[in-house]
Order: structure tokens, then C-alpha cells, then sequence
């Protein structure tokens, strides 16, 4: 009996069924061994990016600051009397010696009693005094400021002739400014002086006058500097005491800033120092130069119940008085002090800045990873930082590094 032969072909069928099935096996195997691969490989971090620049930096101190009118006089009666009612009003002009603030009439026999005319002679020589001690501390500081001045064009001389540096002029430049407004200042003492005087004087001769004369007896209470009445303090009429003061006033357009700082800061103030002045009404931003830092501080509590030490700082306007006419006695303003400033300074974000075991480091990339950098910092102004060694100009640097970015890390830039 004849058995069934096996085709030919059945071996070389087989065996191609099971290389194909052997290679789909491979194939899953290398899928999925990748995708095993894929997903612990570590994957690079996004990250900002900024560059090491070189350009100009500042330092500033910020406060709010105050206005308030360099030269202020408050006008008292020099003796007791009736005082006629004051018609002037809140901003009126008022001229030296020629606009009469207010009038004061005799009401009492005691101002013609020997002890009155004894009291108003001691007022005459005392007021005599204080007008030779005005007088003398303006020649003094004349001097002074003459001396100043001769020295600003020496060292001037010698600047152009590189025997003495920059710092020095601006020193000594400083120096003459503060001179000029001390000088300008002593020349409104004297001139107060004088017309407490002729006050005095005029109040002696009132109570040298006869009774029956007492219906003449009206002393007018004229202006002693140019300006505009700031305050009224006795408007009515009434019976005044004598030293009662009656009203204020100055000068609205001569303005000066205080600003009181953290003591901390006040030690790296110095007269001189330039000021931006923000936030005052304008749309642009005014000019201050420091004129005087307080030597003595003061406690005040802020907002948060915190004692603060604080201390004053007088701040000079530079802009003339038509580019701020509405800026007045007691507005309030923001004040930036520079302290430092350079033209040229290798610089970063202070942002890509932290601290390792208490030194600054930064992460710079490098072949697509991350390298951690020490670095020597310099001044900070908050923003920006200056960098003195560790970095050069162009360097990429990751800001606002993550608690997950670590040396060699890859990252990938956002």
C-alpha cells in the first residue's frame, strides 16, 4: 500500500513561519525594552535663561519722603493787647515790610507801668544782641564760603592737571553748595532779627507814650520776608498775650525734602548723593541732591508695631520752582538716594544667585547641563547683581534654579 508523500515545499514553510514569528517576538521585546529605557532615563529640566551683561548699576535707598518749606516764621505779638481781626487768608502773598499781617491796640494801663517799660528795654538789648550774633555767624560763615570757593577753582586746577582726583572736586564742590545754603540761611536770620528789632523798639516806644495818647496807640504787625501766609493760628479778635503767636508763613516755592531712613541705611548716605524724586503728582521724575544727613537718630514705631531706629535726611530740590508749581509745603514724595553707581559693571539677575556652606554659586550651562560656579559678589541693588570673579561676559546663567537642578543635570531652556 502506497503511503502519502510530504510535498516538497512543507520544510522550507515551516521554517519560514517560525522566523517570522520569532522576529515579531523580537521586535515586542525591542519595543518594549526601549520604552523600559525611555522611562528611566532622566529628563532634561526647563530653565531661564539669562546672560552675564556688562553695563551700568546703581545702588539706591528708598523712602518716602516729605516736603516742607526751607524757611518758615511764625509771628507772635511782642507784647499784650487787643489784636483787630486778621483779614489776610491761607495762600495770600505778603511783601517784607510793607503788608500789614495784623494791628494791635493798647487795652491795658499795665503796659505803661515802669515794670512794662523795664521788661520791653531788657526785650530791645536782647533783640539787639541776637542781631549781632546773627550778623557774626554770617561774616564767619562768608568767610568760610570764600575760602571754599578759592579751594573748588584750586582743586578744579588740579584736576585738569591730574594732580588730584574727581572725588576730591565733588568733595569740595559739596562742601561749597552746603556753604552757599548755610550763607543764604544766615542772611534770613539776620533779616528776622532786624525786624524783631524794630518790633521791640516800636513796642517800647508804645509804652512810653503818654495816656492820653492811648487812643493812637496801635502797633502794625508788618511782614518780615517775602511769602505767603502758611497758617492763621488767631483769626477773631481778642485780648493776646504777649508771644501769642498769630500766623505763619514762607516761601512755597523754597521747598526742601526729609525723608527718614532705616539707621542702616543712613550710614551709606552721604551729602552729595543724587536723589530721584517719584511719585510726587508730575509725569516725570524730579532731582535732589543730599544736603545734610542728621547725626543724631530716633525711634519710630511702623505700620507692623516694630520699633525702627530712623534717622533724617535733607534732601535739596534741584528743578527750578516752574517745573513743580503745584508741589507744596508737606506733600508727600518717594525718594530713591543713590548711594553707588558705576558705568561699566560685569552683572547678573539676582535671581540665578544661591548660597552653598555660605558661598554665592550660580548654575552656567555647559553642553546642554548644568555646572555649578562659585562666585565673588560685589554690590547688590536687589535686582541685579555686580559680579567681581567667577563669570565672564556672555556666560549663559539658569535663573530661578529649582531644589531639583544639581551638577550635570541636563536641561533643555524654555
Amino acid at each position: 500500500m502506497n503511503k502519502t508523500q510530504p510535498a516538497a515545499g512543507q520544510p522550507q514553510t515551516r521554517l519560514l513561519g517560525h522566523a517570522r514569528r520569532a522576529l515579531g517576538w523580537l521586535l515586542i521585546l525591542a519595543t518594549l525594552t526601549t520604552v523600559v529605557a525611555l522611562s528611566f532615563r532622566e529628563r532634561p529640566l526647563l530653565v531661564d535663561v539669562a546672560k552675564v551683561s556688562r553695563g551700568p548699576m546703581d545702588v539706591r535707598v528708598e523712602e518716602d519722603g516729605q516736603t516742607r518749606i526751607r524757611e518758615k516764621h511764625v509771628v507772635s505779638t511782642p507784647l499784650a493787647a487787643r489784636l483787630s481781626r486778621i483779614t489776610l487768608e491761607v495762600g495770600d502773598a505778603v511783601k517784607k515790610d510793607v503788608t500789614v499781617l495784623s494791628r494791635l491796640e493798647a487795652t491795658d494801663p499795665s503796659l505803661l507801668d515802669p515794670r512794662a517799660v523795664a521788661q520791653a528795654t531788657a526785650r530791645v538789648r536782647a533783640a539787639e544782641r541776637k542781631l549781632d550774633l546773627s550778623r557774626s555767624s554770617l561774616a564767619k560763615t562768608e568767610a568760610k564760603l570764600q575760602f571754599a570757593e578759592s579751594e573748588t577753582g584750586r582743586v578744579r586746577k588740579m584736576v585738569a592737571g591730574n594732580a588730584a582726583s574727581q572725588s576730591q572736586l565733588e568733595s569740595q564742590e559739596s562742601l561749597f553748595r552746603m556753604l552757599s545754603e548755610e550763607v543764604r540761611g544766615l542772611g534770613f536770620a539776620v533779616d528776622i532779627a532786624q525786624y524783631e528789632l524794630e518790633l521791640e523798639k516800636a513796642a517800647l516806644l508804645l509804652t512810653r507814650s503818654a495816656p492820653d495818647d492811648q487812643a493812637e496807640m496801635t502797633l502794625s504787625v508788618r511782614a518780615p520776608i517775602d511769602g505767603r501766609v502758611l497758617r492763621i493760628y488767631q483769626e477773631s479778635t481778642a485780648v493776646v498775650r504777649a508771644g501769642e503767636p498769630l500766623l505763619e508763613i514762607g516761601d512755597p516755592q523754597d521747598l526742601e525734602i526729609i525723608a527718614d531712613v532705616l539707621s542702616r541705611d543712613a550710614v551709606r548716605i552721604s551729602p552729595g548723593d543724587a536723589v530721584d524724586l517719584k511719585h510726587w503728582g508730575g509725569n516725570y521724575t524730579l532731582t535732589g541732591r543730599v544736603r545734610l544727613v542728621e547725626p543724631s537718630g530716633f525711634t519710630k514705631t511702623s505700620a507692623l508695631g516694630v520699633e525702627e531706629q530712623r534717622v533724617n535726611v535733607i534732601i535739596d530740590l534741584e528743578n527750578p520752582p516752574e517745573e513743580r508749581p503745584q508741589l507744596g509745603d508737606g506733600f508727600r514724595v518717594d525718594c530713591e538716594v543713590v548711594v553707588w553707581r558705576q558705568a561699566d559693571v560685569l552683572q547678573i539677575p539676582t535671581s540665578a544667585l544661591f548660597r552653598v556652606e555660605g558661598t554665592w554659586h550660580v548654575f552656567v550651562i555647559t553642553n546642554g547641563s548644568a555646572e555649578r560656579v562659585p562666585v565673588v559678589v560685589g554690590q547688590n541693588n536687589g535686582q541685579t547683581a555686580q559680579i567681581i570673579e567667577g563669570l565672564e561676559e556672555g556666560m549663559p546663567t539658569i535663573v530661578h534654579p529649582s531644589d531639583k537642578l544639581d551638577e550635570g543635570s541636563p536641561i533643555e531652556r524654555r
